[in-house]
């Protein structure tokens, strides 16, 4: 009876959506824009997600949901057409794609790349939308239980793991970003004795840092500046051939569509990792399972149709523990849930209490915006792809404006940008040292959960840290924890090596990037 009841809601919310024809509008128009920022490189869906939700703060929160998740969607999806015309990934996401795609384009076959890798991204994004309206309850029901200690705990892996998974370089750089976030985060008052802190008896910090515009700082200005200093021109390759797949090229890749689909929607549940790592799993595991691997590379549709799939897939479970436990699941997710706290819903497991269509609300949406990119895909695969020939001068400076607007915006305040400035600077720098961004931003959004909860804690415990060994779950999070520290051990990873020999060589890394032809 509970499935069935879950089942009308869902279908009452798709209902709804589609009764307003401003929804409509606003479904198509953001899905193409989306994709129009994954194919520009430099325009990446996080920026996009961050920029948009600036422009939505006077909206609905429904309307804005749509929007966000159409763009989310479509920018994921929007980074395969310059890797598969041009070799070079529109976004992180997108950067296995183009081991194939772009094979693939080279021998006449640019349409059919398009088409498959649509039809692979709105297959990937419908699974993870049915992982995400089944498991979200599981998991609302199981957070229910947590206490402070969990929280904390919960907290501080998350910005562990995405730092040891985003770090382009030494592991501990990616730990270090994510502490300097939770350093940012306690700045302002303490949200338990309301006592000034780190603030230098300046009255703009009391409130503490606006998180929508540190996260346009940290993603946008170093993009603006690294794609402008770059001046790489592009010109897009024409797509001739037909681009609606045949059915029959679906069918023999069927197992690599739902393999591919529960890679992606498993990586997406873990905090902070993201679609890119999603795609280059599911890409290795094709190519590593495959009777022919040395087909993959040179034009081979399975190799593009799971890394597509994984990818899109990523979205659903990235949004997984963004709903249940208030912690987003990839860099587009951290903007979304910025976008959420702008509109006055706190993500976590009373969300579903205070809002219980809201699940059903997001996975109708999904949906939605999972068929506007497949529609705009397949029909306008012609004329998008125009857009790579643009010059990325004329674009940048157009985003830089919107990130100014954006953040002034939010409560028409100045000092949000002289902080969207200093820290995107700030992050400038540590991208040209080779630190993540991702869990810096990440350690924002987390600092003041472990903080509050930790503290919380540390009172009811009178001092004593006895609770965080007396409870089952709590455990499991210690020792996931610790393995994930101990594994970054040079013994440990070597030891790890002999008792699984070969196990990582099957499965490329985004650094591989770097590698293909």
């Amino acid at each position: 009876m509970g499935g069935f009841q879950e089942l009308a809601a869902f279908g009452g919310q798709i209902v709804s959506i589609l009764a307003t024809p401003q929804n409509w509008l606003i479904l198509m128009g953001a899905s193409l824009l989306g994709i129009v920022f994954g194919a520009l490189p430099g325009l990446t869906a996080t920026l996009g997600v961050g920029l948009l939700a600036t422009l939505t703060y006077g909206l609905g929160y429904q309307t804005a949901l749509i929007a966000l998740i159409a763009l989310y969607v479509g920018a994921i999806y929007g980074g395969s057409y310059p890797a598969i015309l041009l070799n070079i990934p529109g976004t992180a996401a997108s950067a296995a794609s183009a081991m194939d795609g772009y094979p693939m384009a080279m021998r006449g076959e640019g349409g059919k790349a398009l088409g498959l890798t649509t039809t692979a991204s709105f297959i990937g994004t419908l699974l993870g939308m049915v992982a995400l309206a089944v498991l979200s309850p599981v998991i609302v029901e199981l957070a229910l239980g947590f206490t402070s200690y969990e929280y904390f705990l919960l907290a501080l892996f998350g910005i562990l793991i995405s730092g040891t998974l985003q770090s382009p370089d030494l592991v501990v750089k990616g730990w270090i970003a994510g502490f300097i976030g939770m350093a940012l985060s306690v700045v302002g008052r303490d949200p338990l004795m309301f006592y000034p802190r780190y603030t230098f008896g300046q009255p703009a910090l009391d409130q503490g840092l606006e998180v929508v515009p540190v996260l346009i700082g940290a993603f946008a200005i170093p993009q603006i500046i690294m794609t402008l200093s770059s001046q790489t021109p592009l010109a897009a390759a024409q797509v001739r051939d037909r681009v609606v797949p045949a059915l029959g090229t679906l069918m023999r890749n069927a197992k690599h569509i739902v393999r591919s689909a529960a890679i992606g929607i498993g990586i997406g549940a873990v905090p902070g990792v993201g679609e890119d790592i999603a795609g280059w799993v599911s890409y290795g595991t094709a190519k590593g399972t495959s009777r022919h691997p040395e087909t993959f590379g040179t034009g081979e549709p399975a190799g593009l149709i799971s890394a597509e799939t994984a990818n899109n897939a990523c979205i659903g479970g990235a949004l997984i523990p963004l709903v249940t436990l208030g912690i987003p699941g990839s860099p587009p997710a951290v903007m979304l849930l910025g976008a959420l706290m702008l509109h006055g819903m706190t993500p976590g497991p009373m969300l579903s209490i205070n809002n219980p269509n809201f699940i059903a609300e997001l996975a109708a949406i999904m949906v939605l915006a999972s068929a506007a990119m497949c529609v705009n895909g397949l029909l306008l695969a012609r004329q998008v792809v125009k857009v790579l020939a643009l010059p990325v001068e004329i674009f940048l400076p157009v985003v830089a404006v919107l990130s100014v607007m954006g953040s002034y915006a939010l409560g028409l305040n100045v000092e949000n940008l002289y902080l969207m400035l200093a820290v995107g600077v700030g992050a400038y720098l540590l991208t040209i040292m080779k630190y993540p961004i991702a869990p810096l931003v990440i350690g924002v959004i987390l600092g003041p959960m472990a903080d509050e909860n930790l503290r919380r804690a540390l009172m009811v415990g009178q001092g004593s840290l006895k609770g965080f060994v007396e409870r089952p779950v709590s455990l499991v999070l210690i020792a996931a924890t610790v393995l994930l520290v101990v594994a970054q051990i040079g013994p440990a990873r070597r030891l790890a090596g002999r008792l699984w020999p070969g196990g990582r060589a099957a499965t490329p890394t985004p650094t591989s990037a770097k590698e293909r032809p």
